[in-house]
């Protein structure tokens, strides 16, 4: 398929490709003919100013330093943004490009769209995080001007946009009554778990520092995702019958936090931060748990948002206990168990009792593979972006 159409992709949170779901984006685009830029943030070992990536051209600025106040916060978007317009003014003379898609959060990309509107340049918003929200679940507030100001950007960048993709019914909603988008310019975009990638392989046992059973965990270490849970229901099950082992998965910022917190609680024994590792790594821990967990608490972002780490557990066919979440429950259905919400030692139970239901955790896992295989996966959800892109390309958003 021949494709004339150039597109910029914007991400700011994350460098491409460690970004799973744009550069899922990004190169399927590419495969399909179109001419693909990406600009975003350095780290991990993506250092390179640019690049070309499976026929993407990628460019990288430096990263600013996290804020984690509000002047803190202020001078990372502000100097993000200033980066982005730099880079896209490169990108824009050196390659060309028809559409920016920014893929949030923040929500302040169509910033540098605007730029370009003069030049005929569409704004399209790829909506990962609902960032009200987040901003409730990290800090724990509602209302007050940072909250109502991440509200205003959201309204904004929906105002601004040709089109929407967006991850699950959820967040389709809150396009069509927050930001007061046509539903027919809305199109869900499921970050399904590319096969390939996520390879069923055989258990290391070495990992499992000699205890009968392995809980998984992979995903960012962050405020929001709720590893306290699990650390307490690690605790729980160490004090009846410690036959457990935690390996938990993934870098963030509160990894530190939950290091100590873990050795304060006496855990060091049975559980284990990897940090950020290569998937190499992560699929030997995953491959080898005999369940995996997600431990995101219920609040009104997680409840809305359909997480990664849940899919790409049930492509490896691994039985997932959860706390009971609207789109978790979408995601996993039968292969999960949900625990009562923020409920440390109901996940505990259901835990043990997984553990010893052999039989159960085998239908589970397969339940979850053969959704991800038949309905989930990236080659059947990756069709709503092709889709869009030709509705885009054909002139009919502009009908």
């Amino acid at each position: 398929m021949q494709n004339s159409g150039k597109i910029l992709i914007i991400v700011e949170n994350l460098p491409v490709p460690f970004d799973t779901r744009v550069w899922q984006e990004a190169t399927t685009l590419a495969a399909n003919g179109y001419i693909v830029s990406v600009i975003s943030p350095k780290g991990k070992s993506y250092t390179k100013d640019r690049e070309v990536l499976q026929g993407v051209n990628i460019f990288r600025h430096d990263a600013p330093p996290e804020g984690n106040n509000a002047i803190g916060y202020f001078r990372e978007y502000s100097w993000t943004l200033k980066e982005e317009l730099r880079l896209a003014k490169l990108i824009y003379k050196e390659i060309g490009f028809d559409v920016i898609q920014g893929c949030n959060p923040p929500d302040d990309i169509y910033m540098v769209a605007k730029h370009f509107k003069k030049y005929g340049v569409k704004y399209v918003f790829d909506h990962h995080d609902i960032c009200p929200e987040l901003y409730e679940a990290k800090f724990g507030k509602t209302g007050g001007i940072f909250y109502k100001g991440l509200c205003y950007l959201e309204r904004k960048t929906y105002k601004n946009c040709t089109f929407a993709f967006v991850t699950n019914e959820s967040y389709k909603k809150i396009a069509i009554e927050r930001g007061h988008m046509d539903p027919n310019k809305v199109i869900i975009l499921r970050s399904g778990p590319r096969l390939e990638r996520m390879k069923i392989q055989p258990a290391c046992e070495e990992i499992k520092r000699g205890f009968k059973y392995m809980v998984g965990y992979v995903g960012v270490i962050g405020q929001q995702e709720g590893i306290e849970y699990m650390l307490e229901a690690a605790k729980y099950i160490k004090e009846r019958d410690n036959n457990v082992f935690w390996g938990i998965v993934g870098g963030g910022p509160h990894l530190d936090a939950l290091k100590q917190k873990a050795h304060d609680m006496e855990l060091d024994d049975c559980v284990e931060f990897t940090g950020r590792v290569s998937d190499e790594d992560m699929l030997k821990y995953l491959n080898t748990a005999d369940v995996c967990v997600n431990s995101d608490e219920y609040n009104s972002m997680n409840d809305k948002s359909t997480m990664n780490k849940i899919m790409e557990y049930m492509s490896l066919a691994k039985p997932i206990v959860q706390f009971d979440l609207t789109e978790g429950r979408f995601s996993a259905q039968e292969a999960s168990v949900y625990a009562k919400p923020n409920d440390a030692e109901d996940m505990a139970l259901k835990i043990i009792e997984l553990l010893g239901d052999p039989e159960k955790r085998k239908k589970m896992g397969e339940f979850g593979h053969n959704r991800v295989v038949n309905e989930l996966a990236w080659n059947h959800t990756s069709k709503a972006l092709l889709d869009g892109y030709k509705r885009f390309f054909d002139g009919e958003f502009d009908r």
